[in-house]
């Protein structure tokens, strides 16, 4: 019997050693897999480039891909429609390889110079591990979208090092504003500084600081945390905008990426909008967003603010993920320190 138990003890120890070494392969290929890449840049847009049109989240009609190829063309682009842009599986645009097939093919298409994202909603992160991220560092282009768009864009910074563009869908309003800095930032290549047109900057902690920027939607991006589809965070400058969440929930998604490690590595902050994130009807006892701000965000010690011309707003900003920017809380500025796009 103690000859059993001892073949047992020492069968038990091997299969141990042997998923030990399974684990630790497969934790330096995941490692392998995110390491840092070197910052690549997309050329710059032009009259008359070509430019997809992908859905890589929740589906669309008809009608709004109409407006689409209408505010395109009002850019004097031409319009090159993805294979299922129109696609319904439920609430999505089609099936998942469907979606990443067509990224996969825009990125791979001579004739395409950028992509534009139909809308958000959800569904991006389904397809993060169908992306071939090599293909799209060696094709450079620019892709540009926001909220569940988040995904997409800071999946391809990670992977590939290519500067995404956190900015306006195609069925979002293309006004003035949005149209003014997307085109000098995607046309003519300038370095601009972003500051909000009326005065609704909040300090958090005053003062200045240098990093790479990156950031989108507070939610999508808590919901990634602890995939292989997330940047290095150290030195980064975030900004993290939300729609329709309660002050709760906020606290909740802020308090995770703090005890990720996620906030502690970061040169700076910026909480850019909570769009209709305050619901008055409820009694319930509540913290102010503000508040939570102060708790969670305050004893890191950067610099950081809230509110700025981005997320679920007409007016944005383009936001260039990857480049080298200088913020100052005090004014509400993210000034670029480089162009984002050659």
């Amino acid at each position: 019997m103690s000859d059993r138990r001892y073949f047992l003890k020492l069968l038990g120890l091997s299969l141990l050693a042997t998923q030990l070494a399974a684990t630790n392969k497969r934790s330096l290929q995941v490692a392998s897999a995110v390491s840092p890449q070197p910052i690549l840049k997309p050329p710059r847009l032009k009259v008359g480039d070509t430019v997809a049109v992908v859905s890589p989240a929740t589906m669309i009609y008809k009608h709004q891909l109409k407006y689409v190829n209408l505010v395109l063309g009002q850019q004097k682009l031409k319009v090159k429609v993805g294979t299922h842009a129109l696609d319904r599986y439920g609430y999505l645009a089609g099936k998942d390889i469907d979606r990443a097939a067509d990224i996969n093919a825009m990125f791979a298409d001579d004739e395409v110079k950028a992509l534009v994202t139909t809308t958000g909603g959800w569904g991006s992160s389904r397809i993060l591990p169908l992306l071939d991220y090599d293909l799209i560092r060696k094709n450079p282009k620019i892709i540009i979208g926001y909220s569940d768009i988040t995904a997409l864009l800071l999946a391809i910074y990670a992977r590939s090092g290519l500067v995404t563009f956190h900015g306006p869908f195609g069925t979002s309003s293309w006004n003035k504003f949005s149209v003014g800095y997307l085109k000098d930032i995607l046309f003519e290549g300038k370095a601009m500084t972003l500051q909000p047109p009326i005065n609704i900057v909040e300090t958090i902690t005053s003062g200045k600081a240098r990093g790479r920027l990156v950031g989108g939607n507070l939610s999508v991006l808590t919901a990634m945390v602890g995939s292989n589809f997330l940047p290095d965070w150290r030195g980064k400058i975030l900004f993290v905008e939300e729609i329709r969440e309660d002050v709760y929930r906020v606290d909740r998604m802020l308090t995770h990426l703090s005890l990720a490690g996620v906030l502690q590595q970061l040169e700076g902050f910026v909480f850019a909008q909570c769009t209709r994130c305050l619901d008055e009807e409820d009694d319930f006892p509540t913290l102010t967003l503000w508040q939570v701000l102060l708790d969670r965000i305050r004893p890191l010690g950067i610099p950081a603010w809230y509110g700025t011309a981005i997320g679920h707003i007409r007016n944005k900003f383009t936001v260039p993920l990857g480049v080298e920017v200088e913020i100052d809380s005090d004014r509400g500025t993210i000034q670029m320190l480089e162009t984002a796009v050659v």
